[in-house]
């Protein structure tokens, strides 16, 4: 079944069936996480890198921010029997749309505090496709685990 994940939204299977997936990935951070060995995995799509900027939007919507949002999805998967040594993260976004200038950079902000939430819980980026100036979208394929980016008309695969 198709689970689409929303801006600002969440979506963690353990359901082979289920294939996660989330669009419009501009300046917003796509993060695609399963375990193979649980086989449970899921998608979290972060707008804003950090939740201190809005403390009630935060608890209304901690996926909004990826400080808040990258925890919860970990902690779900870690509820659910992933575990650190056999969980794959893939990312995707992180692009400069609409900041030509390059004044807010909402992207590369994102990234960073991204990496900064793994780097803390011992995790590592297995594959990549951010900044740019291209829209995105990632899928997750529950039965595999594989993980793929959609832009510009053509799908890969994130190895």
């Amino acid at each position: 079944m198709l689970r689409v994940v929303g801006i600002s939204e969440m979506y963690v299977s353990a359901d082979a069936s289920d294939t996660v997936v989330t669009y419009s990935l501009g300046s917003c951070v796509g993060v695609s996480a399963y375990d193979p060995v649980a086989k449970v995995g899921g998608i979290v799509h972060c707008m804003l890198p950090l939740s201190k900027i809005d403390p009630v939007k935060a608890q209304l919507k901690p996926c909004m921010f990826t400080d808040t949002g990258l925890t919860i999805l970990l902690q779900e998967l870690f509820n659910r029997g992933a575990t650190r040594n056999n969980l794959v993260i893939k990312v995707a976004g992180a692009a400069s749309l609409l900041d030509e200038k390059g004044l807010f950079k909402i992207g590369e902000r994102n990234y960073t505090v991204l990496r900064k939430v793994l780097w803390k819980n011992n995790l590592l980026i297995a594959a990549e496709d951010v900044y740019g100036t291209a829209s995105r979208t990632l899928s997750l394929y529950m039965n595999t685990g594989k993980t793929t980016v959609k832009s510009g008309g053509k799908e890969v695969d994130l190895k």
